[in-house]
């Protein structure tokens, strides 16, 4: 926030410039993201990944480790990140037969002077687009829906959570 109280973009410096933030003077603290996204796909296609019937592999397991990976590597896909040494990264995938599809989940945490958040969802949206790879011989009409962060601690700012999403579970 600026002095007059108004929220301003940290990115942007007075003359509208980018910039990187310089986050120096801030006080290490853990900072926790976590984030979501999904893959909607036809019921056979889910039923072929769940059975392991792929012929790319295991596409739950590569999707993982791709969303892990990618995670460590935010800094160099997002200009002005930071790059952070994580402490922790977790991707979940799930199937969900309600949507059809996988559902993905993507844990970050630092300890250090700014968020993760950029990491979870970098590593939430790289698990779906490898999902997408993987069964996109069986199933071109695919969406890859709900990107979005769910929560984040740490910081100044405390805790943020999604109105919609229940805090028990976390």
């Amino acid at each position: 926030m600026s002095a007059d109280g108004e929220k301003k973009l940290t990115h942007l410096a007075a003359d509208g410039s980018a910039q990187m933030v310089d986050v120096g003077g801030k006080p290490e603290t853990e900072r926790t993201a976590i984030a979501e996204g999904a893959v909607v796909m036809a019921p056979e296609t889910l039923q072929a990944i769940i059975s392991g019937n792929m012929k790319k592999g295991d596409v739950v397991a590569v999707a993982r480790i791709a969303g892990i990976m990618a995670a460590k590597r935010t800094h160099d896909l997002i200009p002005l990140c930071h790059p952070l040494a994580l402490t922790k990264i977790a991707v979940d995938i799930e199937p969900d037969e309600t949507l059809p599809g996988l559902r993905v989940q993507a844990l970050a945490r630092v300890t250090g002077r700014t968020g993760v958040e950029m990491e979870a969802l970098t590593a939430a949206s790289v698990a779906c687009l490898t999902i997408y790879d993987m069964a996109k011989a069986l199933d071109k009409k695919m969406v890859i829906t709900g990107l979005r962060l769910l929560e984040k601690t740490g910081g100044r700012s405390g805790i943020w959570r999604a109105e919609d999403v229940p805090a028990a579970g976390r």
